[in-house]
């Protein structure tokens, strides 16, 4: 199966999960995972948020930016991945001066 995210629609989530500015996303889902495209503009943020039921792994792309895992923050740039497992919560920040592109797949409980 072929992912194609550069030709589907992008959708804009706003203050997503209470975060900053917005979140663009290509996004595909099925019954077993969600998979997106998601770019954060210079300032932009996915607010903080706990996973309960699932786990959640972000690969980053492009840009630089930071995340808080549990309270605790730390950079992260292109070539890294970072894993939220469920149970536990995090927020994405895009603190530096180009867009943030990340891989993002959550499975479904």
């Amino acid at each position: 199966m072929l992912i194609d995210f550069p030709n589907m629609p992008e959708k804009t989530l706003k203050n997503f999960y209470g975060g900053e500015k917005e979140v663009q996303a290509r996004m595909y889902a099925d019954d077993k995972n969600r998979i997106l495209c998601g770019r954060l503009a210079p300032g932009a943020s996915i607010g903080m948020h706990a996973h309960e039921t699932s786990s959640e792994i972000v690969y980053v792309v492009s840009g630089h930016g930071r995340v808080i895992y549990d309270g605790k923050p730390f950079p992260i740039g292109p070539g890294q991945c970072h894993y939220c497992p469920k149970g536990h919560s995090h927020s994405t920040i895009n603190d530096g001066d180009e867009d943030l592109i990340c891989i993002t797949v959550v499975p479904e409980q």
